[in-house]
Parts: C-alpha cells; sequence; structure tokens
C-alpha cells in the first residue's frame, strides 16, 4: 500500500491520551479488539492454506498449472476475501456486525503486512533478523489494539472527550486542549485513532498532519556529546568546555523491594494452571492486579524521566552527537541486563532522532559503532589499544592527562560534530550524517545467520512461475514483491 507523505511544510506527530471509559464503554473496546485479532488470525489461516495445499498436491504427482492457484496476502485481497466469508463462515457470521469495520480491517492489515515482512526478509530485502512465518494471535498474550482510518474520528470542542466509528463519544483523563486548538485553528489534520490497552488502561492516539513549527534552541551554535553509563545515566560534554552530570534514577532498583513483596503474595495464591485447565482464583487475579501496577509504575516514571532529559537536549544545543550501541547485545550481559534495560539506552537515541528533527531541526550525529570513544584521549588524540571497564580514570601515556573515564568519552564525541559530514545541508536533515572513523575501522554487525542465503522458494511447496504475477495484480504496492 502506497505509503502516506504529508504536505511541504507539516510532519505527521501523535496525540495520545488516556480514556475513561464506562463498563459499556470498555465491554466494546473489548469486541473491537477481540475482532482484530480474530481476522488477523483468519487471514494468516486462509493464505496458508493453500501454500500446505500446494504443498500435498505436489506429492501426489500433480502438474505444476494444476495445483491449487496461490491466494493473494494483498489489503484488498483480504477484504473482498473476509466479506465474501463472514456471512456464513460460523466464526464470524453471529457477531460480526456488531463491530465497527474498521476492527476487522485492523486485523486484514496487520496480516498484509507480515507476510510482505516475511517475503521481504526470504529475498534478503530486510534490515534485521530473518523473519518467519505469521503466527497466530493467542487470545491471552495478544495486544489489545484497534485503528480507525474512517468515519467519525475526532476530539470534541469540550475538550474532555473523543468520538470514534461505533464506540461513541468516550471520556479521556486529561484534557485534550494541545490538539484541539490546533484543529480549530486550521493547522492540524486528524488522519487516523488508534487505541490500546497498555499498562492496565485504555489509550487513544491520534495521528495527526501537523504543520511544522521549528523553534530554535538556546545555543544553536554549541555542539554536545552524550556518553551513556549505568553508574551515570548521561555525561554531556559540550564543545564550550563544561561537562555537566545526569544521574541515572534506578526507577526498578528502588521497586524492587516491594516488587519482591508483590511477587510472593501472587506465588501464595492458586494460579492458573493450563495444563489441567485450571483457572486462577481471585484473590491470585487482585494480587498480581496489585504487582503490575508496581510495573506500570516504574513504566511511567522511566517514560517521563526519558522525555524530560531528551527534551532538554533537543531544545539547548545545536547538533547532539551519540553513540551507535549495540543494546541488545549488551542486554546478553547478565550482570548488567537489569540496569541497561532499566537506563534506557535505546529509547533515549530513538527520542532524540525525532525530537531534534520535527521540532528545533538541529542535527543529530550517530558516531560509528567501533568509534574508540573511551579509549581516545581528548587531550592529543591518542589511542590505547585496550581499556578495561573497571578502570574509570583515563590515563594517557603520551600527554600525561588525567581525566574521568566517561568525561573523556564525552569529550570526544563532542568534537566529533566538527569532523561530521552532512549530505544535504538541509535544516534538520540526519539521515545523511556520518562521521569518519579514526582508527579506520570497518567492522559490520551480521545481519543475516552464518551460512543463510535468501531464497526463491516459499514455505507450503514448489514455486510457481507466474505466482507473483498473478498477485501483482491486486495489489497496491507500486513494486511488487518476488518470492
Amino acid at each position: 500500500m502506497k505509503k502516506f507523505r504529508p504536505q511541504s511544510g507539516f510532519v505527521v506527530k501523535a496525540y495520545r491520551f488516556a480514556l475513561d471509559p464506562n463498563a459499556a464503554q470498555e465491554r466494546a473496546l473489548h469486541s473491537h479488539c477481540g475482532a482484530a485479532r480474530a481476522a488477523y488470525n483468519w487471514a494468516v489461516a486462509w493464505i496458508e492454506a493453500s501454500w500446505w495445499q500446494r504443498k500435498a498436491e505436489s506429492t501426489y504427482g500433480i502438474p505444476q498449472e494444476q495445483l491449487t492457484q496461490w491466494r493473494p496476502w494483498s489489503l484488498p485481497a483480504l477484504r473482498k476475501a473476509f466479506n465474501a466469508v463472514k456471512h456464513t463462515d460460523p466464526r464470524f457470521a453471529a457477531w460480526w456486525q456488531d463491530n465497527s469495520k474498521e476492527a476487522y480491517n485492523t486485523g486484514l492489515a496487520n496480516a498484509a503486512a507480515a507476510f510482505d515482512n516475511y517475503a521481504r526478509s526470504r529475498q534478503g530485502r530486510r534490515r534485521g533478523r530473518a523473519m518467519g512465518l505469521p503466527r497466530f494471535k493467542s487470545k491471552r498474550k495478544a495486544r489489545l489494539s484497534c485503528r480507525f482510518t474512517t468515519g467519525t474520528i475526532r476530539a470534541d470542542a469540550d475538550g474532555r472527550h473523543v468520538t470514534l466509528p461505533r464506540l461513541g463519544t468516550l471520556r479521556t483523563h486529561e484534557p485534550t486542549v494541545k490538539l484541539l486548538a490546533r484543529v480549530q485553528a486550521g493547522t492540524a489534520r486528524i488522519l487516523s485513532a488508534t487505541v490500546r490497552h497498555e499498562r492496565g488502561r485504555w489509550f487513544v492516539s491520534f495521528q495527526v498532519e501537523v504543520k511544522r513549527d521549528l523553534v530554535r534552541v538556546a545555543r544553536p551554535g554549541v555542539a554536545v556529546g552524550i556518553d551513556l553509563g549505568v553508574k551515570t545515566l548521561a555525561v554531556m560534554a559540550d564543545s564550550a568546555g563544561a561537562i555537566r552530570e545526569v544521574a541515572n534514577p534506578r526507577h526498578l532498583d528502588t521497586a524492587l523491594k516491594q516488587l519482591r513483596h508483590a511477587s510472593r503474595v501472587v506465588s501464595r495464591r492458586q494460579g492458573p494452571d493450563r495444563r489441567i485447565g485450571h483457572k486462577p482464583s481471585k484473590r491470585w487475579d487482585k494480587a498480581n492486579a496489585q504487582r503490575n501496577k508496581v510495573h506500570h509504575r516504574v513504566a511511567n516514571l522511566r517514560e517521563d524521566a526519558l522525555h524530560k532529559l531528551t527534551t532538554s537536549i533537543a531544545a539547548e544545543y545545536g547538533t547532539v552527537v551519540v553513540e551507535d550501541l549495540n543494546v541488545a547485545g549488551m542486554l546478553r550481559n547478565r550482570r548488567l541486563a537489569r540496569r541497561i534495560a532499566d537506563a534506557g539506552f535505546g529509547e533515549i537515541r530513538r527520542q532524540l532522532e525525532y525530537k531534534t528533527r520535527q521540532r528545533h531541526a538541529t542535527r543529530l550525529v550517530v558516531a560509528d559503532r567501533w568509534y574508540p570513544s573511551s579509549k581516545t584521549c581528548s587531550g592529543c588524540g591518542a589511542a590505547k589499544a585496550k581499556l578495561p571497564l573497571h578502570l574509570r580514570t583515563y590515563h594517557c601515556d603520551a600527554c600525561g592527562l588525567v581525566i574521568d573515564r566517561d568525561h573523556n568519552a564525552a569529550r570526544n564525541l563532542a568534537a566529533l560534530a566538527a569532523a561530521a559530514v552532512t549530505g544535504t545541508g538541509v535544516a534538520g536533515d540526519q539521515d545523511t550524517t556520518q562521521v569518519s572513523k579514526p582508527r579506520g575501522a570497518d567492522h559490520k554487525t551480521r545481519a543475516t545467520r552464518p551460512g543463510h542465503t535468501a531464497g526463491t522458494g516459499r514455505a507450503g511447496g514448489a514455486t510457481l512461475p507466474h505466482q507473483r504475477q498473478t498477485e501483482t495484480r491486486d495489489r497496491t504496492q507500486a513494486e511488487a514483491l518476488t518470492l
């Protein structure tokens, strides 16, 4: 499906508000999210059924041209097939009319995207780890979510309610005046809305096309290098020579005592047992809800602290330099995994990327993953061959500089701002910003498994030569995928 692109001078932003639905509205929200999950599972089963049928037929010696046709997974094709069976299929016939059509469209769109990701991964055209076949979503574990793209989607004029298709008017836990003011002024247009159950409550997120209002930073000519750590969350050294430390709040460590107590209470209740079909007791549900509240509070505190930190950085400096950390690899260290996850290294970089681009049009420079920021002397540029992690003070053998390890790394990162090469020169365009590799390192993280090559075969049987020509006719993408 063609990707939406905002008009010139506008950006796409999200406005999220907590909801306070009544009992009937909460049942309707659960029903819509369940309908999306059911439609997704139906689409996965419908597409894979033809694959396994072809595989079975091929074992009978049936010629290729007489095998069952491939079923396409494009969104228009899935919609057409689902609308044809929903009236007679016993899984949907009795209740499909209770929910908005957007609920089923959400599940079908997710299934189409899942099969597209699988196809691109098999071709080697998708970055990251290899994607497997889409799997069914469990009723117990699936995330409750539903997206609305058509119908009545608005923030009401009173600033405390929102209106969604079939769900009606729902009260928000917080005022919607920020979004409402932009909509009334004509500088924002609501594109879609997504309801989701997260951390024990319901949220609605509006995808909005907003006029881009750039805010000038406080110090546009100053660059800052940010060195992330566990003991100190961030050490920031700017090009003016100032060094500032941000303490690690360690929200999870603070709540561990309370979390252990809540977990012991849960373990002493009669919980669920899927092996014998035993349902949890009411006391277990109550104790588990109390334990979840502790987790939710930790997540909320962490999110609030990281947003405040990244917002202050993006609003102050004209150039921000961060490291390309291998967070997934760092989490494999069992001694530090919990504290690294609690610090949120990856989230800090993600927030800086969009805040520097959309709000202030400043430059974000990402240092190479193999750049030796800690091993290089910030005074003379000499680099050490090794620097163990337990050595917290940097001693330069060339110039005699003695400095804190993290301060030294932050100063080296700040110096990279001058060496960064921008590709377009457009304000806020960080996509082409590159940093030279001082030591000539050319290491790359392995993107695919050793010995894994992208093949042309497809799960479910032999590849039909004209299979993609058949599917291309009902796809809306400009370029069809080839398996």
